[in-house]
């Protein structure tokens, strides 16, 4: 299997899990939405089930999406408290039946 990386999400680590999710979303959303963060519109949140401190954000465009890995570390303000995210790439597998998909 090879990994292909999806160019509009992007990984997000550092979330802190001691609240609600659907709150932890709310704050991602408005944090990751706001062009002064490098951010833009968002298309979907989802936190990864083996890791409840980490979401993939998918963007709308990949521009957007570059610009938030750029940035890299990310302070998002949330319940009076100020905590420490990391953007990183998101790479999926690529199943070699999916493969000629891509290839056009």
């Amino acid at each position: 299997n090879s990994l292909g990386m999806n160019h509009r999400t992007v990984c997000v680590t550092g979330i802190p899990t001691q609240f609600p999710q659907e709150r932890m979303q709310d704050k991602l959303f408005i944090h990751f939405l706001r062009s002064r963060n490098g951010g833009g519109e968002i298309v979907d949140i989802t936190f990864l089930p083996e890791d409840p401190s980490a979401a993939l954000i998918t963007f709308e465009r990949a521009e957007v999406a570059q610009q938030v890995l750029r940035t890299g570390t990310h302070t998002l303000s949330a319940f009076n408290k100020d905590y420490t995210l990391t953007a990183k790439p998101y790479y999926t597998e690529v199943k070699p039946d999916e493969i000629f998909l891509r290839v056009s």
